[in-house]
């Protein structure tokens, strides 16, 4: 059993942080039809002091509903779309020579500008279509919460979350996501076509009159109180013992792995991917209202804790195998009872 101690207090905490976030829920779906999941899948990696990779199609409301979460949260927000031109002081900012304000001799001095990433939540769109080198401007961010820039670190605001999406459809001119900076993500998030229901309530609230409104439910004092919160709630050893094979499961070398694991897989998930699952965990029974996460729990969120964190070989890609398949056999192969 972790060391956390599940008291009165606690539960009452709980059962708040549990009313808090489905009221954040509401307040979002006022706005956004649908992607209950999504929504979730982002808080989540808020919650968790992370960040996620959204993979969908254009025109899924991906950037809306980012949007959307930030006015509810009362959290300032920044949108940065990548291109190939984009440079690293677009993002993180840059000294430019000003006269002082008052100054009548002329002179002049380098002052810091900051760049869009001195913000709460950020939207990384189509990350994948800026260079390496832009791409890394991000890799301090993510994991430091810092940036250095004209010779001098600066701390980002707290919290700091961001959010990156990827078109799957489009490769042509895009650069690949190394694997380290795909680390940094808590989550890789699929953003579903909707069904017809939901396209049909979309379009009548979007080609009628009016629009919703969201009202601020939390700020970034609450949400700081929420992420202690979640890493007090206590966690069984036989769950955190199940979070460690399955991640041990999705590498080839290992007994437990399945024969698709062995045959297609080349890397299996990392510790970061052990974490984002117990983390990822913690939350969903939150969201739940209930206390302690249980296996079903580690076996909800395995997928987007650890679809980008598995890497197949070149048989796998060349015969068009799906990590989530792998990943799926992983979680079969490892009993819940033992």
């Amino acid at each position: 059993m972790s060391t956390a101690i599940t008291t009165a207090e606690t539960h009452q905490e709980l059962q708040a942080m549990h009313t808090d976030l489905a009221e954040l829920a509401a307040q979002v779906q006022r706005v956004i039809v649908g992607q209950d999941r999504v929504i979730r899948s982002v808080v989540t990696c808020l919650l968790a002091g992370g960040h996620g990779l959204l993979e969908g199609v254009p025109g899924l409301g991906k950037t809306l509903l980012i949007r959307t979460l930030a006015q509810a949260l009362h959290l300032d927000f920044a949108r940065i779309q990548f291109t190939p031109d984009l440079m690293p002081a677009d993002i993180v900012g840059t000294s430019v020579l000003l006269q002082a304000e008052g100054d009548q001799s002329g002179r002049a001095a380098l002052q810091y500008q900051p760049g869009p990433i001195f913000s709460n939540i950020v939207l990384a769109d189509e990350i994948n279509r800026a260079t390496p080198k832009t791409q890394s401007a991000l890799l301090e961010a993510m994991a430091e919460g810092t940036v250095t820039a004209g010779g001098e670190t600066r701390r980002l605001p707290d919290p700091f979350l961001v959010l990156a999406t990827q078109n799957p459809l489009e490769m042509e001119g895009t650069y690949p996501l190394p694997e380290a900076q795909l680390d940094r993500f808590l989550f890789k998030v699929h953003v579903e076509f909707p069904g017809e229901d939901e396209l049909i309530a979309i379009l009548d609230r979007t080609t009628g009159q009016g629009s919703a409104t969201v009202k601020p439910v939390l700020d970034a004092r609450r949400i700081g109180e929420m992420r202690q919160l979640v890493r007090a709630i206590p966690v069984t050893d036989s769950v955190t013992r199940y979070v460690v094979r399955v991640l041990r499961a999705t590498h080839p070398d290992d007994p437990r792995a399945p024969e698709l694991v062995k045959r297609y897989v080349r890397f299996g998930g990392s510790p970061r991917g052990a974490q984002a699952m117990l983390l990822a965990a913690r939350i969903r029974c939150t969201f739940d209202g209930r206390m302690t996460p249980s296996i079903d729990d580690v076996r909800a969120v395995a997928p987007e804790a650890l679809r980008h964190r598995v890497i197949l070989n070149f048989e796998g890609e060349a015969e068009g195998i799906a990590i989530d398949d792998c990943i799926a056999k992983a979680l079969a192969a490892v009993p819940a009872d033992k």
